[in-house]
């Protein structure tokens, strides 16, 4: 369960804005697409929708695993989103998912992916509460409850992986995050409107931004990319949609490294 004590150590666990399954998967994709070490231009939201479109990866007891595989070698990458009203996630039993917990699987690490999940599941099914989470009020509840049900995992899982768990007892200096201030990122969702013989024009809270991307003499070709950089920053293009005229809207994500 590496993985997973990596994302609630450097502040991967984030909450979810609502409770749309697709924009909880995008939003948890550019997390993972937005660590320094995932090769830029790894698509995981895309490789995860496809996924997620043949196969629920829900688990039961409110969690689900969705993942991506990647044709590259590196590192088992990994991002939790907490709903607290719960995620209407397709499962057989109409159940909410309150705890998506997202991997990046890389060609080399597909045996320590399968142990990971095994091991999650089998910490759900002998010592997960689920009425916990559904009351959970906040996002520092969370992520306590999940680092306790990885700490007594140890009693079940390998010597290796609980020596790691031991070093999470002294819980209060990891950092509680939200939705804006995941450890060193900075997000921002922007709107990107473009068409023939206009000047494009951005939608968002970040005046720094806004002004970055409406000087960017070379936006609109960018954007037939699912993502780009600019400055700093990175853009991921969540979707998009066309009106007359020929103008078109473009859903985005910002994502930038402190």
């Amino acid at each position: 369960m590496e993985s997973l004590l990596d994302a609630l150590q450097e502040g991967r666990l984030i909450e979810l804005p609502d409770n749309d399954k697709q924009d909880s998967l995008q939003l948890l994709a550019h997390i993972i697409e937005a660590i320094p070490s995932v090769p830029n231009g790894t698509d995981v939201a895309g490789l995860v929708l496809k996924r997620e479109g043949t196969y629920n990866t829900a688990l039961g007891k409110g969690f689900a695993v969705p993942h991506a595989r990647a044709s590259f070698d590196g590192d088992l990458y990994c991002a939790v989103g907490w709903s607290p009203s719960g995620i209407s996630y397709g499962t057989q039993d109409n159940s909410p998912v309150h705890i998506v917990i997202m991997f990046l699987v890389p060609d080399n690490q597909r045996n320590s992916y399968l142990k990971e999940v095994s091991n999650i599941a089998k910490a759900l099914s002998e010592l997960h509460n689920e009425e916990s989470l559904k009351t959970a009020e906040d996002l520092n509840t969370v992520r306590n409850y999940l680092l306790d049900l990885v700490i007594s995992a140890k009693s079940i899982v390998g010597p290796e992986a609980r020596a790691r768990m031991i070093q999470l007892e002294v819980r209060q200096h990891i950092p509680t995050m939200d939705l804006q201030t995941i450890t060193n990122l900075v997000i921002e969702p922007i709107t990107i409107i473009v068409g023939t013989n206009i000047k494009h024009l951005t939608l968002g809270q970040n005046q720094e931004l806004i002004e970055l991307l409406d000087n960017s003499p070379s936006l609109a070709e960018m954007l037939n990319k699912s993502s780009f950089d600019v400055n700093g920053w990175r853009i991921f293009k969540r979707n998009s949609s066309v009106y007359q005229a020929g103008r078109v809207s473009h859903d985005c994500i910002a994502v930038k490294i402190k």
